[in-house]
């Protein structure tokens, strides 16, 4: 294996790796929106928010 081919094997699966991160996150947070929004649905609101 040369150099060339190392770095580019490295690159490769960090790449890989990161791309795999951020769609992880991002399924994850369309999921707690969605949770998020159905629990406001039923009355239920985040202790930050005012009470009306």
């Amino acid at each position: 294996m040369t150099h060339l081919s190392y770095v580019l094997i490295s690159y490769g699966v960090s790449a890989t790796v990161i791309v795999a991160i951020v769609a992880w996150i991002l399924l994850i947070q369309t999921r707690l929106r969605a949770e998020l929004a159905r629990l406001e649905q039923q009355g239920i609101r985040r202790r930050s928010q005012k009470a009306d």
